[in-house]
């Protein structure tokens, strides 16, 4: 058997619930490279294991689940932050944010035949403590603001794609869907996946007279790199289109590098540049805000679809 050559950017992803599915996708390739040496032995099992070490970096009790920054898996998966269950309620309970843990990461693979939308799923057993946080944490249960339903949104403010300068108070009256990107990222399961999501529900407005009042903003997080102009560009080439009426229904802007502690810090958003600035360590973060300017969903993954939005936003 050749060797399967997999390129890794250095780009690594946080916080996510159910990802499109960076795990599964390696999990895929290494059980497809195995699959064509040895299709004469029986198939792999369905479940596999692997040591699993990281430092906590929220907690949800509501899901029971983690945000953790794990460390590479050696052969299977790089260092980076993301939310994994924990199917035992008292692991779960013994953990605080901040502490550094040791465990095992269960990944079930996709049943064969199963639908394209129905991948594998992961989850965290065998979870200990292995060093507890040198402080404790202000929230015992999370250090991470996470947006929640009827929550009122900030009066945030960015530069949108005409250099306009505009404030989320200014969609007052209109359900608006907002997702955090950066037209430089190369990861296809993160901003080019939520920007191609983002997309679909725009053509989908176009002919739903019952959608008139949604909005999309696609906000970047790289003002350095991100102009006006740059991401009028990206509008065009995510949209497929040089008509300048997408921007209508969908803008793009840019916050200030002063303003993104703030934004960042109430949609629960992680970023961090690397040593060049060329690439961008960062979570993903989507909301829908009601009319009356407060949270209706959040999702901190990218495993949705825009059909999963437009539903949230008719409940508005």
């Amino acid at each position: 058997m050749g060797l399967l050559a997999v390129e890794t950017p250095r780009y690594i992803g946080y916080g996510m619930k159910r990802p499109l599915n960076n795990l599964f996708i390696l999990s895929l390739i290494l059980t497809a490279a195995l699959s064509g040496c040895h299709r004469s032995q029986s198939a792999a099992p369905a479940v596999k294991r692997y040591p699993f070490t990281g430092r906590i970096l929220a907690l949800d009790a509501g899901s029971q689940a983690a945000i953790i920054n794990g460390d590479a898996i050696p052969g299977f998966m790089d260092a980076m932050a993301m939310s994994y269950t924990i199917k035992s309620s008292a692991e779960f309970k013994q953990l605080a944010a901040g502490d550094s843990i040791a465990a095992e990461v269960v990944v079930e693979q996709k049943k064969p035949n199963a639908p394209d939308d129905e991948g594998g799923d992961y989850w965290l057993e065998k979870v200990r403590v292995t060093a507890h946080a040198k402080e404790p944490p202000a929230k015992p249960s999370s250090s991470v603001h996470l947006p929640a339903p009827g929550e009122a949104v900030p009066d945030f403010a960015f530069t949108n794609q005409d250099g306009r300068r505009r404030s989320l108070s200014q969609y007052r009256g209109q359900t608006l869907l907002v997702t955090f990107i950066y037209t430089r990222c190369p990861f296809p399961d993160y901003c080019p996946r939520v920007g191609h999501e983002f997309a679909a529900i725009y053509r989908q407005l176009g002919s739903d007279a019952a959608a008139r009042r949604i909005h999309l903003l696609s906000l970047s997080f790289d003002p350095a790199h991100d102009t006006p102009k740059v991401l009028r560009d990206y509008g065009f080439s995510l949209a497929s289109t040089k008509d300048a009426t997408l921007f209508r229904r969908w803008e793009f802007g840019v916050t200030r590098s002063a303003d993104l502690p703030a934004i960042a810090s109430f949609f629960a958003f992680q970023y961090q540049d690397d040593a060049g600035g060329a690439t961008i360590t960062h979570s993903l973060s989507t909301a829908v805000i009601g009319p009356d300017g407060k949270i209706i969903s959040w999702r901190h993954d990218s495993d949705w679809h825009a059909a999963d939005l437009l539903k949230d936003a008719a409940s508005s």
